[in-house]
């Protein structure tokens, strides 16, 4: 029903931006909150930031408030994820999800998940 590719991922900095996109195809896209969660090895998945169908309120994970802003593009059927002043602790494998229920800031609320981007954040 819906399928998202996530792109945008790559080596940094520390102190260093990046942007990451997910791409979503789907009737639902517009009709759905977006979140995105990161996932670094050894750990558990972590929420990190979350939209609005409409994309008038956001919510952000305590790690990452303050560096990130998520916006979403409905026209493009298009979510994004910009990441400022990044850390070592960033380091993780990035996911995009379309929102089912539940709470916002737990995975098992999420429908579907896109394959991940790989953010590396040096030194």
């Amino acid at each position: 029903q819906v399928q998202l590719v996530e792109s945008g991922g790559g080596l940094v900095q520390a102190g260093g931006s990046l942007r990451l996109s997910c791409a979503a195809s789907g009737r639902t896209f517009s009709r759905n909150h977006m979140g995105w969660f990161r996932q670094a090895p050894g750990k558990e998945r972590e929420f990190v930031a979350a939209i609005d169908l409409n994309g008038g309120v956001t919510w952000y994970g305590g790690s990452v408030k303050g560096r990130v802003t998520i916006s979403r593009d409905n026209a493009k059927n298009t979510v994004y994820l910009q990441m400022n002043n990044l850390k070592s602790e960033d380091t993780a494998v990035y996911y995009c999800a379309v929102h089912n229920s539940g709470g916002l800031t737990y995975s098992a609320s999420y429908a579907y998940w896109g394959q991940g981007t790989q953010v590396t954040v040096s030194s």
